[in-house]
């Protein structure tokens, strides 16, 4: 029908987890993405979101992982690996490098500790960079007043315009690679794929999301994951 949107095409779309990290503030003796949440790693849950687009994964690894080969995606044949980084942001860029960025010239990065995206989220991200031509993230309007201070209030900030970040993130591949490599090598600090993105003065779109995408990062999250995924069942 003529006025119609043209469709992704997933089969020039990679996707990208960074999971070489250890999850310090989780207090516990294995890395987070390894915790066990309903029978399965969270790393698995992570990606078996991705898993079930038509794209190719990437995962990076730590060079000391030992929990990985022990899991059903290092026999996954969509799977492939890399050793990554001691920050995220290196973990993404060797996963960057790793791709052919003409094969696949839009990445999706995702964090290995947020089990309970829903794969509706993931293709309206898809579908909206896809149809505009720009890069976007998965987002959700901040709902509590917000404080600016350390130990004692200095100033409530206005959340009208405030977002939590998410994950997946959409960028070209390409684009994104050269902005987390200039990034880095300017010393410039790096929390998110779209913090690179920003910096070198690229749009970056948001897309609203559900606020149940959370990231487990504290032993309080595991709990809270685990009653979302009760919830769902």
């Amino acid at each position: 029908m003529s006025g119609e949107l043209p469709a992704p095409d997933y089969g020039q779309i990679a996707a990208v987890i960074p999971a070489a990290g250890i999850g310090k503030r989780m207090q516990s003796e294995i890395p987070k993405q390894y915790l066990q949440l309903h029978g399965k790693t969270i790393l698995e849950h992570s990606a078996n979101v991705l898993l079930q687009l038509p794209v190719s994964l990437v995962i990076a690894l730590s060079a000391e992982d030992a929990y990985f080969s022990t899991t059903p995606l290092a026999t996954n044949p969509d799977v492939q690996t890399v050793i990554g980084g001691a920050e995220r942001a290196y973990s993404v860029l060797a996963a960057l490098k790793h791709l052919d960025a003409k094969q696949f010239p839009w990445v999706l990065v995702h964090d290995a500790a947020r089990p309970l995206v829903q794969l509706r989220d993931i293709q309206q991200l898809i579908q909206q960079c896809w149809q505009s031509g720009q890069g976007g993230i998965l987002a959700c309007p901040v709902r509590d007043t917000m404080k600016r201070g350390q130990l004692r209030v200095e100033q409530t900030v206005e959340r009208a315009s405030l977002w939590h970040a998410l994950t997946p993130q959409l960028f070209p591949t390409e684009t994104l690679r050269q902005a987390l490599s200039q990034a880095l090598s300017a010393g410039i600090t790096i929390t998110d794929e779209a913090s690179a993105m920003e910096w070198a003065g690229q749009p970056v779109q948001l897309i609203e999301g559900r606020s149940d995408n959370i990231k487990v990062t504290q032993p309080e999250d595991l709990a809270l994951a685990g009653f979302y995924l009760e919830s769902r069942a």
